[in-house]
Parts: structure tokens; C-alpha cells; sequence
């Protein structure tokens, strides 16, 4: 038996009435088993999708997604006519019973998010759950996913890795939060917004250490960029350059950072002190270095002393 040979797209009762477009080609639609059909679609590329998407969403009954505007653009650009129904963060559970008693009289959904595979940061998981909790077939289509792809090209090691999504975006819960994972023994991925990226950053500096990270904006896209190297690397590159388009973030495991030595210690607490007291630069250093409190306040006071000379 070969991979495909359950797929339920791939039943040969094709009745013709539906199709999808590759290159000004029309190509038939096989037919789907009822149920709910959980579709990855591109992160940006849209040479990004496969072939049994394609056929999946033309022809299912519905295509149930995010954002219909950017649906339809998918949808438009492969010949798809299939009806587009909106299903956001914003479902009511009504919206979402109603969609669950739809399929378990049969009806052929497909599920998609605006960008990559669905549920994952996604509002489509409600649905998934309660679809699969009333013995509703879920179908998966693998493909696009912005996290694998942030991950491949960070240069990071990926044996072990959590994914994290968005933070809080509240500074004091996105800490708190930055905290509860700093112990991880993984790679951490985020998703970040390009208005909170510098901060996010610094946060991640400060509690997470100095650990070396990778920075990935507008992936499968003209100006996909990837930036690597300590976070501190990172979070300098941003103060030149001001941050666009959607980010992945990947930061290493702890241990991941090489321990600091005292010439690393009294160059960052000099340029703490430079602008804040002793006592709240050697908290501020020994939180980004991984070193204890006591420890670096003792060092500040001798730099301060060294400093000011004899008195």
C-alpha cells in the first residue's frame, strides 16, 4: 500500500462538476469523504501549496476561513470557485455548532487559516475539538508552516524545540511569561509583530540571557530576511533598521550561552552605569548574564570605586 492509497481525495468517483486551474489548465476535483478537511495553505509564496489542496478546496462545499479577502486571492489565482464562509477569533459558539451540525449531516468542509497551517496561533481549534469530539472525521493536509520554516533557517539546534506563538503583549505578563519558558530545554519559537519586535527583543535579553537567536521576517516572500547571532546581535541590528513585515523568532536553549567573563561583566555594568544607579545596573547585568545579584553588585561597587579613585 502506497501513501495515498486512503487518501479520501483520491477517490475515483469524480463527477466532473468541479476543478482548480495550474498554468491556464483546468483539472478535475475528486470528490471528499464528509467531514472536516484542515487545509495548510502558503505563508506568502503561493507556488507554496500542494496538489491535493488545490483539489481539496475546490471541491469541498465550503472553505471555511480567516479572512475571506485573502481566501479569495488564494482561490482566485488557482481557478477555485468553491463558496467562502468567514470562520474567525471572533465565531460565536453558535456560529461554531451550527458548522459542526453542517458536517455531521454530511457536508464537506475545508478549514484554512490566512496564512500556513491551520490552528497553530489560529482560531480554528475550538472547531477541530468539537468536531472531533462528536466523531466527525478530521482530515489533515500538511504543508506550509511559518514556525518549521522560521526553525530550518535559523541555524539553531532543532532535536528539541517549543512553540510559543505570540507573547502577552503587555510588558509586565510578556516577562512573567518570558520567565515561565527561560528554563525550557529546547529551542524557542515566537511570533512577533513588527511593532513589538525591538521590545520583545530586549526582554528576551534581559531574562533569557544573551543566548544566540535568529530573527526571521517575511519568509517565502521578495524580501524574506533572516538575522542570527547573539540576541544582543539582533536587537543592535533593529536599532538601525526599524522592523517590517512578520516575524519569526528562534532563540536557543539554556546553556546555549557562552558563561561571561569578568571583561564582559565590567564592560556591560560600565555602560549601565552610565545611566542608571549601581544598585539597578547590577541587577539589570546579572539578569543578562546569568550571573548571581550579589556577585555583580559586588563588582559594581569596585567599578564605581575604580571609577571615582580615592576619596
Amino acid at each position: 500500500m502506497t501513501d495515498t492509497d486512503d487518501m479520501p481525495d483520491v477517490q475515483p468517483d469524480f463527477t466532473g462538476e468541479k476543478s482548480w486551474t495550474f498554468k491556464g489548465q483546468s483539472v478535475a476535483a475528486r470528490a471528499l469523504l464528509p467531514g472536516l478537511h484542515v487545509v495548510a495553505t502558503p505563508i506568502g509564496n503561493l507556488g507554496d501549496v500542494t496538489i491535493r489542496a488545490l483539489s481539496t478546496l475546490a471541491a469541498a462545499d465550503a472553505i471555511l476561513a480567516e479572512d475571506t479577502r485573502v481566501a479569495r486571492r488564494l482561490a482566485e489565482h488557482y481557478g477555485i470557485r468553491t463558496r467562502i464562509r468567514r470562520f474567525d477569533a471572533h465565531a460565536s459558539d453558535q456560529q461554531i455548532e451550527t458548522i459542526v451540525d453542517d458536517l455531521g449531516k454530511g457536508a464537506v468542509l475545508a478549514l484554512i487559516s490566512d496564512a500556513g497551517t491551520p490552528l497553530l496561533s489560529d482560531p480554528g481549534a475550538t472547531l477541530v475539538m468539537r468536531a472531533a469530539g462528536r466523531g466527525i472525521k478530521v482530515f489533515p493536509l500538511p504543508g506550509a508552516s511559518a514556525l518549521l520554516a522560521g526553525l530550518v533557517v535559523a541555524g539553531l539546534p532543532v532535536d528539541r524545540f517549543f512553540f510559543e506563538g505570540f507573547l502577552p503583549p503587555k510588558p509586565g505578563d510578556r516577562k512573567r511569561r518570558l520567565r515561565a519558558l527561560a528554563d525550557i530545554p529546547g529551542s524557542l519559537i515566537f511570533y512577533e509583530a513588527p511593532h513589538r519586535v525591538r521590545e520583545t527583543l530586549a526582554d528576551m535579553q534581559a531574562i533569557l540571557g544573551d543566548r544566540p537567536a535568529a530573527a526571521a521576517r517575511e519568509l517565502t516572500k521578495l524580501y524574506e530576511t533572516v538575522v542570527r547571532g547573539p540576541i544582543s546581535t539582533i536587537v543592535a541590528h533593529f536599532e538601525q533598521e526599524a522592523p517590517r513585515g512578520e516575524f519569526v523568532l528562534v532563540v536557543g536553549a539554556p546553556g546555549a550561552v557562552e558563561p561571561a567573563g569578568e571583561a564582559d561583566v565590567e564592560a556591560r555594568l560600565r555602560s549601565l552605569i552610565a545611566t542608571m544607579s549601581v544598585k539597578d545596573a547590577a541587577a539589570v547585568a546579572a539578569a543578562e548574564l546569568g550571573l548571581p545579584k550579589r556577585e555583580v553588585y559586588a563588582r559594581a561597587l569596585l567599578l564605581q570605586g575604580k571609577n571615582h579613585g580615592p576619596t
